[in-house]
């Protein structure tokens, strides 16, 4: 799997439903995910961060593997 690095921001305008994350990298499509459960959902953050590895542009077509973490979902902006 490639090398991913974690940043933390104060915000993500996601106000309403704490804990958000997102996945961009250059030329691909990017990921805003909110309502998210750090500790319950890690195991399907990670498995996001497989699928979003290994697409070439970003674009996730079935994201099912990625479990409740495709539910929350809230943005994905193109490359």
């Amino acid at each position: 799997m490639q090398d991913f690095s974690v940043e933390t921001h104060e915000c993500l305008s996601a106000c309403s439903k704490p804990n958000s994350l997102s996945f961009r990298a250059e030329g691909k499509a990017a990921y805003l995910f909110a309502g998210v459960d750090p500790v319950a959902d890690r195991g399907d953050i990670a498995a996001f961060a497989r699928l979003y590895a290994a697409t070439p542009d970003g674009w996730i077509e079935d994201a099912r593997p990625a479990g409740r973490l495709r539910f929350c979902l809230i943005g994905r902006i193109p490359a």
